[in-house]
């Protein structure tokens, strides 16, 4: 196995002691190593490459055995979505995010259910909320920013799909994704796009004009989740 890893027999031995690598299957005095090993020795070095510690990897680890499986975020066998997940490699991942995928953010990403872990492989829940999101880290905003906007449009998306659901509720369409996901979708992205336009001519509704939070204010979602119905 360390050979195959590329590393010496003492490396192996010493990731093992740091709980880095996952303990082989013993029969008697042989222990058996197999591919989710090596995979996980090629990862551990493709890290490192990086620029990430052990220590960090460590945690990194730590994070993902504790995060939700596939079946958890995606909800196999429930509601269809339209959404198509990605596969990714740790080291893929951490391309993606150049020195922002920290234990912090990775956990954030994990509770949030963008992420979930697929024996030695990564899941993001979504091709388009990764491609954004990486677009905003390379264009400067901080990971940890873009996970907590992410929490907070949760919050309203949740809102204004109960909404469609509940106006609805009484006719057919409700019950047809087919129908209602377009109709609903092209509101939310016309209002959206409007209340951008006034925002950014408007001086008195541009984020310049609005108060700054104070030194440890944590941002939350706005007390009134939007409530007026779609327009007929």
């Amino acid at each position: 196995m360390a050979e195959a890893a590329g590393i010496t027999t003492r490396t192996l031995r010493f990731y093992r002691e740091r709980k880095l690598l996952a303990a082989p299957r013993r029969e008697g005095r042989i222990a058996w190593y197999d591919e989710h090993h090596l995979a996980r020795l090629r990862t551990i070095a493709a890290l490192l490459e990086r620029g990430h510690t052990l220590s960090g990897i460590a945690e990194l680890a730590e994070a993902f055995e504790h995060g939700r499986d596939v079946a958890d975020v995606l909800g196999v066998g429930e509601t269809p979505t339209e959404e198509t997940p990605v596969r990714l490699s740790p080291e893929e991942l951490a391309d993606h995010f150049a020195g922002e995928v920290t234990p912090e953010n990775l956990a954030a990403a994990l509770d949030l259910g963008y992420l979930a872990v697929d024996g030695d492989t990564i899941v993001h829940i979504s091709r388009r909320l990764l491609d954004v999101s990486t677009t905003l880290v390379r264009e400067g905003v901080p990971l940890a920013t873009v996970l907590e906007a992410g929490r907070q449009v949760r919050v309203h998306a949740e809102a204004l799909a109960t909404l469609f659901l509940e106006i609805l509720r009484p006719h057919a369409l409700a019950t047809d994704p087919a129908k209602l996901r377009p109709l609903a979708k092209a509101v939310v992205d016309a209002e959206l796009s409007l209340a951008l336009d006034r925002r950014l001519t408007d001086p008195a509704l541009a984020p310049e004009a609005a108060p700054q939070p104070g030194p440890g204010h944590t941002p939350g979602p706005p007390s009134d989740p939007p409530t007026s119905p779609p327009p007929a």
